[in-house]
């Protein structure tokens, strides 16, 4: 199914199944767990049916239960259709519900425990505060009563006891962010424990974050598209797009910019999720000026100034995946000597103190190199620079492929890195 847009313009059979199909394919449920729902204007309530291979969900396979109770579609509604409805009947506020069992967030619940989303900057802001709801039987009133007693305290992510977890929102996108930026932070907790201990972030650094101020560049009077500035635009549509299905970047976070001409380049938008930006959501900043009627990153200022100061570097990426963040949540440190290419791509890879990325810092732009094209930013993300967008990619790549092998070695025992003398071979031979 082609993806628009506005994701809220889909009918809520197109929404249920297109948001299924992200969580399928992104192995966040099975073939036979988890439901979605959403409650339209009228009072319907449209779920995810019963018995039906979630990665194959179809649009058509959507159920609807009338506000009379009249149940319309192919199949029975999902089990778990009590506890929606009990849902949105004590808050209003909510017209969107994503249950699953995603692998990090069961951890969480077969242990009793909450995972503590102010681990990474912008979850805490993304999920807010998490409830936590007794075991009951699934599909059971009393499950249901269970759950809509936390949604009554105010929660939007509730943690199922020896379940998985169910959130809510003010629609489709808003649901599924959280569902996503939700489990995300859980795997980032559970990775790092492999080689460290995370670190949280306090309230008053997450307020810092949140009230920064995009760069509000003046806006441009006039603006042109010509040939080669529209296939940028496809070319970071294509690498965002990209890095969604493979796990590399979440809807609530990520950013990635290329160099136009000279110093003006292209850069994703703020407030835009990054599995549905299209061309026209991309920002040309050109002459220090914005594209008319759109906000950039947040970011926009750091990628101005690394092109500035960097000839070199044409494509920059600033995102969050897994494993990676295993080591921005702890601070341990990333030895990328494991293999010849992990070296020879990114050679050594600095963690720095969060707060360095904020508007006004230049320590980044002055760390950069060809020496150091990556550098870590504790609790909040990962930052790659290169010359072409996709070989801007193919690091991330290498540097998430680097960090889960740290990640999964770390039972078996201590790395053994390259030694110097095997590092100053791969250099002569490879880097000369």
């Amino acid at each position: 199914m082609k993806e628009v847009l506005n994701t809220q313009l889909l009918h809520p059979r197109e929404q249920i199944a297109l948001i299924m199909g992200r969580i399928y394919k992104r192995g966040l449920t099975t073939t036979s767990g988890g439901n979605i729902s959403l409650l339209d204007e009228n009072g319907d309530i449209w779920i995810s049916p019963a018995g039906v291979d979630k990665g194959a969900l179809q649009p058509s396979d959507i159920m609807c239960v009338k506000k009379d109770g009249t149940v319309v579609g192919p199949h029975r509604p999902s089990s778990e259709f009590p506890f929606h409805k009990a849902i949105y009947q004590i808050r209003p506020d909510i017209k969107a519900i994503v249950h699953a069992h995603p692998p990090a967030l069961v951890s969480f619940s077969i242990v009793r425990a909450i995972p503590r989303t102010n681990v990474i900057s912008q979850a805490k802001h993304v999920c807010g505060p998490i409830g936590y709801a007794p075991y009951e039987l699934p599909g059971s009133a009393a499950l249901g009563a269970k759950i809509a007693e936390e949604f009554l305290k105010g929660f939007k992510a509730v943690i199922m006891e020896n379940h998985g977890t169910v959130v809510g929102g003010a629609d489709m996108m808003d649901a599924f962010q959280r569902f996503e930026t939700l489990e995300f932070s859980a795997r980032a907790l559970l990775y790092g424990k492999q080689v460290g201990e995370p670190t949280y972030l306090s309230d008053e650094e997450i307020d810092a974050f949140e009230m920064q101020i995009p760069h509000l560049l003046p806006e441009m009077e006039e603006v042109s598209h010509p040939s080669d500035e529209r296939e940028k635009r496809k070319e970071i549509c294509k690498i965002v797009h990209r890095a969604c299905n493979h796990g590399l970047m979440i809807s609530s976070y990520g950013t990635v910019s290329v160099r136009w001409r000279d110093n003006d380049f292209l850069i994703t938008p703020t407030g835009v999720p990054r599995w549905d930006i299209q061309l026209e959501d991309i920002v040309l900043i050109k002459d220090g000026k914005r594209e008319p009627g759109k906000m950039p990153s947040r970011t926009t200022y750091l990628h101005q100034e690394i092109y500035a100061r960097h000839p070199e570097i044409n494509s920059i990426i600033l995102t969050q995946s897994p494993y990676l963040m295993a080591f921005a949540v702890t601070g341990a440190p990333f030895n990328v000597r494991t293999i010849p290419e992990s070296w020879i791509f990114l050679q050594d890879v600095p963690s720095l103190p969060f707060g360095i990325q904020f508007k006004g810092r230049t320590e980044i732009p002055e760390i950069l190199s060809p020496a150091n094209p990556a550098v870590i930013i504790r609790n909040d993300s990962v930052l790659v620079t290169g010359d072409k967008l996709l070989q801007t990619f193919d690091k991330l790549e290498v540097a998430e492929f680097s960090a889960k092998s740290l990640v999964m070695c770390a039972p078996l025992g201590n790395l053994v890195p390259i030694s110097n003398e095997q590092v100053e071979a791969l250099r002569a031979a490879f880097l000369a």
